[in-house]
């Protein structure tokens, strides 16, 4: 089933709908859904290099909107909800590692996993149960989408098809380089602010 969807995907990047249903796919995939956006997006952007940085806006948007989401069912409805999605993707044990490390490390990590393919509802649903700060959960899924929708947009637009393969095959090495320099940043500040 989920490759007739992944096929059917693929069809729907040469349509005029292609950005809505990219939006309601990265929604979806900050929350529940299986497949990313870039399925939709890296065929898109090839298509119509021009309009690359606007299908990373409306992935970002749309992504960080679905992160409510995630958070609703983690601070709500983990119980009912949250644990039967992440039994589907059998990432109990990492769901219980990662919200341990939140009352830490909750900036980093929502930054550092969002702009990675993990997937991205096992930091929103953890923050919420988490009760991670609503204010700073929102500004870390803008850091980490955006760079994460923004680097492929912006690779696919100087590059063009060439990079098709170099995205698919590498986007979790570059993204993971990119996020450990942000977090690394992040942590740079934090050590010269408390030890000032």
């Amino acid at each position: 089933m989920l490759r007739h969807f992944y096929d059917w995907l693929l069809l729907q990047a040469g349509k005029k709908n292609a950005t809505w249903v990219m939006a309601g796919i990265s929604f979806a995939e900050s929350s529940f859904f299986p497949l990313p956006p870039d399925l939709l997006m890296i065929p898109m952007c090839l298509a119509n290099r021009r309009r690359a940085f606007w299908y990373a806006t409306v992935a970002t948007g749309s992504s960080v909107l679905g992160a409510y989401l995630g958070y609703a069912i983690g601070y709500y409805l983990f119980a009912s909800v949250g644990e039967q999605i992440l039994r589907f993707y059998g990432a109990m044990d990492t769901f219980a590692a990662l919200k341990d490390k939140f009352l830490q490390y909750g900036v980093e990590i929502i930054v550092l996993k969002g702009m990675t393919p993990i997937p991205f509802k096992l930091v929103t649903i953890a923050s919420g149960l988490a009760q991670f700060n609503l204010g700073l959960f929102t500004i870390a899924c803008l850091v980490s989408r955006s760079i994460r929708f923004f680097l492929v947009a912006a690779i696919l637009y100087f590059v063009g098809e060439p990079a098709r393969a170099f995205i698919e095959k590498r986007l979790m090495l570059v993204t993971t380089v990119s996020a450990a320099l942000l977090v690394g940043g992040v942590f740079l500040v934090k050590f010269v602010h408390f030890g000032s």
